[in-house]
């Protein structure tokens, strides 16, 4: 089974070339599917990848998101940095 995800981040306006820049780099090394949404002045990352390293690639990304925090803005006092969405992959026509 595979699983999507699509996590929401608002960079900081004078930062924001740089984190998308950053969030990609980041997800060139890894074995999955990625696009990179701009929605006004959010990023959205979408990703597709295999059941089994959904866990451990979601703590990478937090790992690797620490020292991207002070590039973003908090949306809420809940969400912080990032408002994420995970689910099983219904249908793809990729």
């Amino acid at each position: 089974m595979q699983k999507l995800s699509i996590i929401r981040f608002k960079p900081k306006p004078d930062y924001f070339d740089d984190f998308a820049a950053n969030l990609t780099a980041f997800n060139d090394t890894k074995h999955r599917v990625f696009h990179l949404m701009r929605s006004g002045d959010e990023l959205h990352a979408i990703v597709i990848r295999e059941a089994n390293i959904l866990e451990q690639d979601a703590a990478d990304g937090v790992n690797w998101l620490d020292g991207q925090r002070h590039l973003l803005q908090e949306f809420d006092a809940d969400n912080k940095h990032t408002i994420p969405l995970s689910g099983d992959l219904l249908y793809s026509s990729v």
